[in-house]
């Protein structure tokens, strides 16, 4: 194995990303077509995420160039807008625990039209599957965001035995490799961790598929405008407006 250096870095990078493009535009095309259909419908997109995960929910709500119409669900919810104090949440293994979805499910308006987004590169920790499993049982359709590499290699942490992935009605698979990290030191750690850059080049990719749905239907798509141009807040508030406290604003 040789030291990695920059050239070889970007390669493993490109590699990655070339390997969703090539294999996952079908899958990002069916999900767009189920959030379209959501949006026609006066529904909103639903996205989650844990752990670094939470990066693909970030890039689905609440910015710029992105959907208004679509609202991030997060454990830190449960502290924010449910009273819970902090320290009930900082330990890293609480998104095993599948009585969290519940929690964070109930603090928000989540309504048949809506589609949910879950992102999780190993797909089997409870608090994502159960997610999965609620969304299902209001009626939603559910889009997961995985590798699709873990999950097959790895027990489920939900009492069901399923995965992200069993439960979802489109798989997109980030192609990452088990634990997500690409290349091998000599030591043997590994470095290059590579679901956060996928998970945002889906989530743009979503994003542009959906707005061509939408514009081939008629329908112009609510998007943000950034808030640090002349005009992007009004217009963001505006937008915002109708959708109420189903849609929940982002903290700075």
């Amino acid at each position: 194995m040789t030291v990695l250096d920059h050239p070889l870095a970007l390669q493993v990078l490109r590699e990655v990303m070339d390997r969703v493009v090539a294999t996952q535009l079908p899958a990002i095309d069916r999900a767009a077509r189920l959030c379209a259909d959501a949006l026609a419908a006066d529904g909103i997109v639903q996205a989650f995420g844990t752990g670094h995960s939470r990066a693909f929910a970030m890039e689905i709500a609440g910015r710029a160039g992105g959907l208004i119409p679509a609202n991030q669900l997060g454990i830190k919810d449960v502290v924010m807008f449910g009273g819970a104090d902090p320290s009930e949440i900082l330990d890293p293994t609480r998104e095993r625990d599948p009585a969290l979805a519940h929690r964070v499910w109930e603090l928000h308006d989540v309504r048949p039209s809506d589609v949910v987004l879950i992102a999780s590169n190993s797909g089997i920790n409870g608090a994502i599957v159960e997610m999965a499993e609620l969304a299902r049982a209001n009626g939603n359709p559910v889009v997961a965001i995985t590798s699709v590499a873990h999950s097959t290699s790895a027990a489920s942490r939900h009492p069901s035995g399923r995965r992200l992935f069993e439960v979802a009605d489109v798989v997109i698979d980030n192609c990452g490799v088990p634990g997500d990290s690409a290349y091998e030191l000599p030591s043997g750690a590994r470095i290059l961790p590579t679901s956060t850059l996928t998970g945002t080049l889906i989530a743009q990719l979503l994003n542009a598929a959906i707005c061509a749905d939408l514009l081939g239907r008629g329908i112009e798509p609510a998007i943000y405008l950034s808030a640090n141009i002349e005009g992007g807040s009004a217009h963001n508030d505006r937008l915002l407006a109708h959708y109420g406290e189903r849609v929940r604003v982002s903290e700075p």
